[in-house]
């Protein structure tokens, strides 16, 4: 078994097969939940550092809970809606995967200390997409990348349109305004 160590860097490195051994692997969950969460806090550390504590355990929380939305919203169109005859994957094992994917998200800690903060910020974005692409193709066994893509797209679609729902702001009521 390698180290939680190697895998960060593996699946930093989008190396499938650290992804294929994380899937495997049961006990990997905890790790990968440490995994989201050093990548949530390296964030709020190079996004803003200086908060306070209190911020920085919500911004984690938070960051936790979407992964385990997406994930799940990830599995249930990729292993429910969209399989392929290959498809044989259970909620754990897409959760262990992606939660891996959050890897080079620890580097946006750097933005604290550059003035190149929003290459970055941004750079790291991308390529935790990209691992999170790659970690629902091992985890869905499917063969094309644009399929795990278009899935991935389907749950992030999903996710922010509910994000949104839940978080905007409730419609003006005309009996709260104060007529002339």
């Amino acid at each position: 078994m390698a180290s939680f160590a190697s895998r960060l860097v593996g699946a930093a490195k989008l190396n499938a097969h650290t992804y294929e051994e994380v899937e495997a692997d049961p006990h990997a969950f905890p790790q990968a939940m440490a995994a989201v969460a050093l990548s949530a806090v390296c964030a709020g550390i190079g996004t803003g550092g200086g908060e306070g504590l209190y911020p920085l355990a919500v911004d984690t929380g938070v960051a936790m809970v979407g992964w385990l939305v997406w994930a799940w919203l990830t599995w249930f169109i990729g292993a429910k809606i969209l399989p392929t005859k290959e498809t044989q994957a259970d909620l754990g094992q897409l959760l262990r995967t992606t939660g891996f994917a959050a890897s080079p998200g620890i580097l946006r800690i750097l933005a604290l200390v550059t003035p190149a903060a929003s290459a970055i910020l941004l750079l790291s974005q991308l390529w935790m997409l990209a691992a999170f692409v790659l970690a629902v193709r091992q985890a869905l066994d499917y063969r094309s990348t644009w399929r795990a893509l278009a899935v991935c797209v389907l749950g992030w679609i999903v996710y922010t349109t509910a994000l949104y729902l839940i978080t905007m702001p409730a419609p003006l009521q005309v009996s709260h305004l104060a007529l002339p």
